[in-house]
């Protein structure tokens, strides 16, 4: 299948043409055709499968068609995102694929200032791109006004509601029209993200790209077996040597970031966590340090960690074993990337086990176990 057989306009054809995309992804090809028919919808995927222009294509062709040479445009579509930095991408892939179609869109975000973003609103928007926060902030000043929205994207809602924006996004959805196509896109299905859908969406389309199955080969995959509370001291135990320079550490929870984070720096070993209960800057500061090895140590969870794209990282370690088989997968690809090798621990507590058997039989493989060790 080619974009072509997606009935999208010439102007985005040669859009997506001139930047070499000639195929669709399996879920720009499932969500496009039921966006352009006005349909609710609900996608289930990971980043980097191409999701920004499964709802941006659509949008941009649907509010194109619409709009008359008026002088003020009222915003149409209204695209949340839990980070400045997927609002950024978001609004960058609407500038490239809306190139020529009349379309006005703009970007707004917290931690600057507010001067520009209000300059650009003035000039009346389409398509609104926003971190929860920044936005509700200008609605409440009388900046902004969402009566007119015919259509609302949800892009990473777990990672939002990881963050804590779950009343934020309440008092968004009050102040926008009962009427309007809603697209909702999430990575993990935990019950928060199920009973939000299930609020904002009617009747929806369901859309789920397949997950990963299969671990890279260049990842040596081992398992530690070992008491829960004994964790802390192997991980020590295995940073005691210089064999990790270089290793992120996945944990269930924030609390559990936290407490692994600073049992490491009162051991003299150089670490941070990031999760969403930390800040925008604070989130920044510690993947700067990552990525210049001033941190050795990134403790992460999982929706915090998307996004950590670090060249030549060594190692991984899963402190806490998911209980998403898939999870996994996500979680070692962080390593062994560019031809290079790379290892995955896990550290394994008894009750951990079952999920540890989940994961060989998504994998295929029998995953080595590291008998001799001081706490097995």
């Amino acid at each position: 299948m080619t974009f072509k057989d997606l009935n999208l306009t010439t102007s985005l054809l040669q859009a997506l043409h001139k930047k070499g995309y000639l195929e669709p992804t399996p879920i720009q090809e499932q969500c496009i055709p039921h966006v352009l028919e006005g349909r609710d919808l609900f996608g289930g995927a990971q980043t980097g499968t191409g999701k920004t222009a499964a709802f941006a294509l659509p949008l941009i062709q649907i509010i194109a068609a619409k709009k008359s040479a008026q002088t003020h445009s009222s915003i149409k579509a209204l695209i949340l995102a839990p980070t400045r930095e997927l609002a950024l991408q978001i609004n960058d892939c609407i500038k490239a694929y809306g190139h020529g179609s009349g379309i006005k869109h703009t970007v707004i975000f917290g931690g600057v200032s507010q001067f520009h973003q209000v300059k650009d609103l003035r000039r009346g928007m389409d398509i609104l791109v926003a971190t929860p926060g920044r936005l509700l902030d200008l609605v409440q000043q009388g900046y902004i006004k969402l009566n007119a929205v015919e259509h609302l994207v949800l892009d990473e809602a777990d990672r939002m509601l990881d963050m804590g924006f779950i009343h934020d996004i309440k008092k968004i959805i009050a102040k926008l029209p009962a009427k309007k196509q809603t697209l909702f896109f999430s990575a993990t299905l935990t019950p928060e993200i199920k009973k939000l859908s299930h609020t904002l969406l009617h009747d929806p389309v369901l859309v789920s790209v397949a997950p990963v199955s299969s671990s890279p080969d260049l990842i040596d995959q081992s398992i530690y077996y070992v008491k829960k509370e004994n964790k802390k001291l192997l991980l020590r135990h295995l940073l005691k040597g210089t064999d990790i320079e270089h290793v992120l550490v996945f944990t269930r929870t924030k609390h559990g970031a936290d407490k692994v984070a600073k049992d490491l720096n009162s051991n003299g070993i150089n670490a941070d966590a990031i999760h969403g209960n930390k800040s925008q800057g604070a989130r920044e500061k510690a993947m700067r340090g990552f990525k210049n090895k001033t941190i050795r140590v990134l403790v992460a969870t999982d929706i915090a960690s998307r996004g950590i794209d670090v060249r030549e990282l060594s190692h991984v370690i899963n402190y806490e074993i998911p209980e998403q088989a898939e999870t996994y997968v996500h979680r070692i690809g962080r390593t062994g990337r560019a031809g290079s090798q790379g290892k995955a621990f896990s550290f394994c507590a008894s009750e951990e086990r079952s999920y540890m058997k989940s994961i060989s039989k998504l994998i295929n493989k029998k995953i080595n176990v590291v008998e001799k060790h001081p706490f097995a």
